[in-house]
C-alpha cells in the first residue's frame, strides 16, 4: 500500500478533489466525514472512511490511538474540513478553530507520528488589502481579517504554529471554483438569466484558483521534504476586474445581452444585514449575511505568490478554461441547461 493520508472535509466541494488528487498518486485515501454526509463523489472502492469525533477530545484520541495499533500511523494530514456559512459566528470558532486544535492533540496523544500536517486557511484571513495602489497582500504583511470566518482561520493556525508535534504547512487560497462549487455558480447562473449586477463603484480585483490546481499545490508543497513549518497564498497568478470576470461568463455561456450594473455599498451593506436577520428567525445560513458584505466590500484580492512558484507550481487552469470545465459540468449535471 502506499502511503497513508487523512483527508477531512473529504464529502466537501474541495475534499472530494483532495481524495482524487491522492487516489491518482497512489495514496491510501482516508476520508474523514460526517455520518449524515453525502458520499456521492466519493465513491472509488479504493478510499476508506473515519468520522471523527471532534466534540468529544478523549473520543477522538481514542478513535485515532485505534486506527495506529491497527494501520500505523497516518504519514500525511490534510485538514480541509471547515464551515464557511452559519448564522450563528461562535460556530466558525468551534469548527474551524477549535477542532483543528482538538485533532492535533488527538494525534499527537494518540501516537500518530504525521510526517506533515497541512491545513486548509484562506485570503480572508488577512482582510483588507491596499485599495489604494492595490499592491499584492504580503505574507509578511499583518493579518487583520474582518470577518468572523477569516478570524477562526487566524486562530486555527495560531493553534498549528504553536505546537511542536509534526511540521506544518498553512494554505492560504483565494477564490476556489471549479466543477460542483455553489458560490460562484451563483453569478454564472445570474449571468446565464440575462443579469450582472456588481459591488461598488470602484471595481472589485479579484482572484482564483481552479480546484484541481489547489490540489496539486497542496500535494506539491506535502510532498517537498524541504518544506515544513511555512504557509502560502495559493492562486492563479492572475488578477481580473468583476467586470471582466463577468463579461468573461457571459463569453463563455455565449449570451449575447446581459444588462451589467454596479449596485452602490450602503445598500449591499442593507440587503447583507436584513438576510442574516431573516436567516436567524429561521435558523438557516443565509448567502448574503455581514461576514459575505466585507467580503463583496473588499476591492483588493491580489495575494503575492511569490513563495509557492519558487518551488514550481505552475497554474494548469487560467480562468478560462476552468470556467469553461466549470460550465460544461453544471450543464451535464443539470444544474442549469
Amino acid at each position: 500500500m502506499g502511503k497513508k493520508i487523512l483527508i477531512t472535509g473529504a464529502s466537501g466541494f474541495i475534499g472530494g478533489f483532495l481524495v482524487d488528487e491522492a487516489l491518482k498518486r497512489g495514496y491510501d485515501v482516508w476520508a474523514g466525514v460526517r455520518a449524515h454526509s453525502s458520499r456521492t463523489h466519493l465513491s472509488d472502492p479504493r478510499i476508506h472512511f473515519i468520522d471523527l469525533s471532534y466534540q468529544d477530545p478523549e473520543k477522538l484520541t481514542e478513535q485515532l490511538r485505534e486506527f495506529r495499533n491497527a494501520n500505523g500511523s497516518f504519514d500525511y494530514v490534510i485538514h480541509n474540513a471547515g464551515l464557511t456559512k452559519t448564522n450563528d459566528p461562535k460556530q466558525f470558532f468551534v469548527v474551524n478553530a477549535e477542532n483543528t486544535h482538538r485533532l492535533i492533540e488527538a494525534l499527537a496523544d494518540s501516537g500518530c507520528s504525521v510526517k506533515k500536517f497541512a491545513l486548509m486557511s484562506s485570503l480572508s484571513g488577512f482582510g483588507k488589502g491596499d485599495e489604494k495602489t492595490f499592491r499584492p497582500i504580503m505574507l509578511t504583511d499583518e493579518q487583520r481579517p474582518d470577518t468572523a470566518y477569516g478570524r477562526s482561520k487566524v486562530e486555527a493556525e495560531r493553534y498549528l504554529k504553536e505546537q511542536n508535534h509534526f511540521p506544518y504547512i498553512i494554505l492560504r487560497p483565494t477564490g476556489v471554483y471549479g466543477p460542483g462549487e455553489k458560490d460562484y455558480f451563483m453569478e454564472v447562473k445570474m449571468i446565464a438569466a440575462g443579469f450582472d449586477f456588481a459591488v461598488g463603484s470602484t471595481p472589485q480585483r479579484i482572484t482564483f484558483i481552479y480546484v484541481r490546481d489547489l490540489a496539486a499545490a497542496v500535494f506539491l508543497l506535502l510532498e517537498n521534504e524541504t518544506v515544513m513549518n511555512r504557509a502560502f497564498f495559493v492562486a492563479d497568478g492572475d488578477v481580473w476586474t468583476d467586470s471582466q470576470y463577468a463579461r468573461l461568463i457571459q463569453k463563455i455561456l455565449g449570451k449575447k445581452h446581459v444588462l451589467h450594473a454596479r449596485i452602490p455599498l450602503p445598500l449591499v451593506k442593507t440587503a447583507c444585514a436584513v438576510s442574516e436577520t431573516i436567516g436567524k428567525w429561521l435558523h438557516k445560513s443565509m448567502t448574503l449575511n455581514n461576514d459575505k458584505y466585507h467580503i463583496l466590500s473588499q476591492r483588493n484580492w491580489i495575494c503575492d505568490l511569490t513563495e509557492l512558484h519558487s518551488l514550481g507550481f505552475k497554474a494548469q487552469y487560467p480562468l478560462e478554461r476552468g470556467l469553461r470545465e466549470s460550465i460544461d459540468w453544471y450543464k451535464q449535471h443539470g444544474w442549469m441547461k
